[in-house]
């Protein structure tokens, strides 16, 4: 039996990358998933192509920004009415801008701010009032990074949310474990998806060369990770931070070529 058979399961930010690896992730092991994006094309493109690989459509997109806090808490009540309720929610929207100190903007701050922080914040309260009305069990998976706990050159904002992520998992465990739901965050290491490639080329060898495990991350190792802390095996798991980064962490490094500035870096 598959172990998420009929879970109700919402991703925010899963067009592609850990998103989109979380969504058939959870569709191929039995779950009813929404797939949310801000690119209203992507996500539907991401939701059909999971379903033209399983045996009946499991999927089902909700494009929206997961900083417009109106419009991401109607589309969780939209999932949940849809559904019959919520059982998980992985809030792994997020951007990034590489941008130095001295050069950082208010509206840099804000965008990176409100996507990551007040996204994350507001799509666990509205994901955890629809399982609290509904007197379930419910996961809630926060996305944090590595650089929530390192200094990485030219990231300040974006590693200040990410820190605050993990405080946002412990206080929001201690609140809501009341109602039998848990929360938790995930820090990848690096971890090899479309962005970070177009980002450094040769992104894959530079950070294998200085991860203690001799390779970079995948997106099923951090999959796996977030599909633990859903499942009925993490109940007694609550308020952590899961670091998924082959031991880097350890020692933290950076590669000698990867550019602590990219030419090229997607922000929405």
């Amino acid at each position: 039996m598959a172990r998420f058979a009929d879970k109700r399961v919402l991703v925010t930010g899963a067009g592609q990358g850990i998103g989109f690896g979380v969504c058939r992730a959870f569709a191929t092991e039995g779950a009813r998933v929404g797939l949310n994006d801000v690119d209203d094309a992507l996500a539907r493109r991401a939701a059909d192509q999971i379903n033209a690989e399983l045996p009946a459509p499991r999927v089902t997109a909700f494009p929206g920004d997961a900083a417009d806090v109106p419009a991401l808490q109607t589309m969780i009540d939209s999932f949940a009415d849809q559904q019959g309720g919520l059982d998980i929610l992985v809030a792994n929207a997020g951007i990034t801008r590489y941008v130095s100190f001295l050069d950082a903007t208010p509206d840099i701050f804000d965008r990176v701010a409100n996507v990551n922080l007040r996204g994350t914040y507001f799509a666990a309260q509205a994901a955890a009032k629809r399982m609290i009305a509904a007197g379930t069990p419910g996961r809630i998976i926060l996305m944090s990074s590595i650089v929530g706990m390192k200094a990485f050159p030219n990231f300040s904002i974006y590693s200040v949310t990410k820190a605050a992520i993990q405080m946002m998992a412990k206080s929001l465990a201690l609140e809501l474990g009341q109602y039998n739901i848990t929360v938790n965050a995930i820090s990848p290491g690096a971890t090899l998806t479309e962005r970070v490639v177009r980002e450094d080329p040769h992104y894959e060898q530079n950070w294998a060369q200085v991860t203690i495990s001799g390779r970079v991350g995948y997106v099923e190792d951090v999959v796996a990770a977030i599909l633990f802390l859903a499942s009925r095996e993490a109940r007694q798991i609550t308020g952590q931070n899961l670091v998924v980064d082959g031991g880097w962490s350890l020692r933290s490094p950076l590669p000698d070529d990867h550019p602590t500035m990219p030419e090229k870096q997607d922000y929405a």
